[in-house]
């Protein structure tokens, strides 16, 4: 695994403790999940865009947490979908 995915890899599992969840990961699986809570973790140089919110409410995500924040359009899609969001440790929806 190359240093960058390793970072992210730390990152999710640091993150799914955090949140008290069980780290899962891996292609087409959530990043970690609590109880019947799917999550993803994004840590990316920039907020995280309305796209990502309209994936995750495809696959079931119930909680997204980004290490850079969100665009205002996808707060307002998550809070149309009933998505919770965090960023720096507070909870935005």
């Amino acid at each position: 695994m190359r240093k960058p995915q390793q970072r992210a890899r730390r990152y999710e599992q640091q993150q799914a403790r955090k949140h008290r969840g069980r780290a899962k990961g891996g292609p087409g699986q959530p990043d970690y999940t609590r109880g019947g809570v799917k999550a993803e973790v994004k840590n990316w140089q920039r907020p995280v865009h309305s796209g990502v919110i309209e994936k995750a409410k495809q696959d079931g995500v119930k909680e997204i947490v980004s290490a850079s924040g969100f665009s205002q359009p996808a707060i307002e899609a998550a809070k149309k979908a009933g998505i919770t969001l965090i960023s720096r440790g507070k909870r935005l929806t």
